[in-house]
């Protein structure tokens, strides 16, 4: 018999009771980054060079789910991995974006070590708009611009035998894929208010820098998460205008396993002054949504039910998924949505340099 078996019944319930004010106050840390969703201009520009250019698998073509007449392309490794997913929403007719205070300026990746050289030639031969080389917390970093101009980085690092990531081989080989995501890094006009957000939800700070920083700002502190993949926001001050459009970030997610550490996470957020939504169904994860006090869209999502609760592992992304009640107005959704061809190629058995 236990401890708390023998206990009256109202000293259980009190046991109990403090328990579950424990897990509300100290929520389960995020493991990391979950998906960064961004905003393009061209869809079909924007599957050609996030699918053959940087070698990630078109994991869902559906559509935006608060405006379906634009799509919703996610891309990520070869099983959809919490991690790994940057999605679109491909807004033609929208203004091109300004990175600015109050968004995710920089989004990184992680490559392999030693694969720069491949990613350079590839850049090079692709046309992709690319800076030097940095160093930077210890790691090699290569900036460089999606076609909208939004900022991406690849960093080189150690991948560990037991990654949770699975790469996709189709046009890059399996030494230079992108094993999900490394960072995000966010502009600020008031970093301490954001600190404290990310410290609530579990991430601690391990370091500042000086320089190397974004090119507004002068120093970058970086916490980390528990995980292994999406382990790290960075965090640079700055009062640099923003504009949202083409070439920008829309949100960042951060994973919440399940919906009882997303419900603990939510009550934190909320006793630390943070205005959450309720927790809104988005078919293959379930989200919840709130601005941090610098205006930077945070969303909570679940691990769960995932990519392939709609479609086998081996056809993802083969075709248009409308979730729920969108599926009885595909003739008239597909009539608005552009003509896409998804880019195909054998997969890649070369050795990257």
């Amino acid at each position: 018999m236990s401890v708390e078996s023998r206990l009256p019944l109202c000293q259980r319930e009190v046991k109990c009771l403090q328990q579950v004010l424990s897990v509300m106050s100290n929520p389960p840390p995020t493991p990391g980054i979950h998906h960064v969703t961004c905003i393009a201009s061209d869809p079909q520009q924007n599957l050609d060079f996030w699918v053959e250019t940087l070698g990630l698998r078109l994991v869902k073509r559906s559509v935006n789910q608060d405006d379906p007449t634009t799509y919703h392309f996610f891309f990520a490794d070869a099983e959809g991995t919490p991690g790994t997913s940057i999605t679109f929403f491909p807004w033609k007719d929208l203004q091109q974006g300004q990175v600015g205070t109050g968004q995710v300026s920089r989004t990184a990746f992680r490559v392999p070590k030693g694969s720069l050289d491949f990613w350079e030639d590839r850049f090079e031969e692709f046309g992709v708009d690319y800076e030097n080389r940095v160093e930077r917390f210890g790691e090699t970093v290569l900036p460089f611009y999606d076609p909208d101009g939004l900022p991406v980085e690849l960093v080189a690092v150690d991948i560990p035998d037991d990654d949770p990531t699975v790469p996709w081989t189709e046009f890059v080989p399996e030494d230079a894929a992108i094993r999900g995501f490394h960072s995000v890094t966010l502009w600020l006009a008031d970093p301490q208010r954001t600190e404290d957000v990310l410290r609530t939800m579990g991430l601690d700070e391990t370091v500042s820098e000086e320089l190397p920083a974004d090119s507004r700002g002068e120093e970058r502190t970086r916490f980390a998460a528990t995980g292994t993949v999406g382990q790290y926001v960075d965090v640079v001050s700055t009062t640099a205008t923003a504009r949202q459009g083409h070439g920008t970030v829309h949100h960042v997610a951060f994973q919440t396993p399940s919906d009882a550490d997303q419900s603990a996470m939510r009550n934190a957020v909320q006793e630390i002054g943070v205005r959450p939504t309720d927790q809104i169904d988005r078919h293959w994860f379930r989200s919840v949504y709130f601005r941090e006090p610098n205006g930077v869209l945070f969303e909570l999502a679940t691990s769960g039910p995932g990519y392939t609760s709609d479609e086998p592992l081996d056809e993802l992304g083969e075709r248009l998924v409308l979730p729920g009640e969108f599926d009885n107005q595909r003739g008239q959704i597909t009539a608005g949505l552009a003509d896409i061809t998804v880019p195909r190629a054998n997969p890649v058995d070369a050795d990257a340099d």
